[in-house]
């Protein structure tokens, strides 16, 4: 995985609980890196499990909870860092369309290496949306906090619901969303 996940993780996780809190993860999850991560640099997701588990526990906060205020957080440094691609969109459902081909290949282009997750995308019926996640880390609760975030910078009227295709093992979800 990117560095950049790691660094935002370790930055969102210091905001939300302490500097000396991540620190005391970072000891206690004894990862090969050591904790030390650069956005551009590469890492095991093995890592980023341990770091969530850790955090889980020692937080008192649900896993799936952490990461989907990670998508939040990770939103908000994305807004910042390629506001090109949030200016152009008009709306969450925009947004949403140009995941896999516009935003995914300018990604590919910076880190050509980066493992990222396919989604697909349709609107079956005008004011639904579909977005199908599917990736080997079972990570969507990151794609669930990510749309709320898009959701809620649009200032849109959208509620969604989501189905995991993949038996608990959130590796192949679809979220439907539905214009209110």
């Amino acid at each position: 995985m990117k560095g950049i996940v790691f660094t935002e993780l370790l930055s969102m996780a210091e905001a939300a609980f302490s500097p000396e809190l991540v620190e005391e993860v970072i000891i206690a999850c004894d990862l090969p890196s050591g904790g030390a991560y650069t956005a551009i640099g590469t890492y095991p997701h093995s890592e980023l499990v341990a770091l969530v588990s850790e955090l889980s526990r020692r937080g008192n906060t649900p896993a799936s909870e952490l990461i989907q205020g990670f998508g939040k957080h990770l939103f908000t440094t994305f807004l910042e860092s390629h506001a090109a691609f949030f200016t152009s969109a008009g709306n969450t459902f925009d947004l949403l369309s140009r995941v896999e081909d516009e935003i995914h290949v300018e990604v590919r282009k910076l880190y050509p290496d980066a493992e990222l997750p396919s989604f697909t995308a349709s609107e079956p019926l005008p004011g639904d949306f579909v977005l199908e996640y599917r990736s080997s880390r079972g990570l969507a609760d990151l794609a669930h906090g990510l749309i709320e975030a898009s959701i809620a910078h649009f200032g849109e009227n959208i509620w969604f619901e989501r189905k995991d295709l993949s038996e608990g093992q959130n590796t192949h979800v679809v979220f439907t969303l539905h214009r209110v």
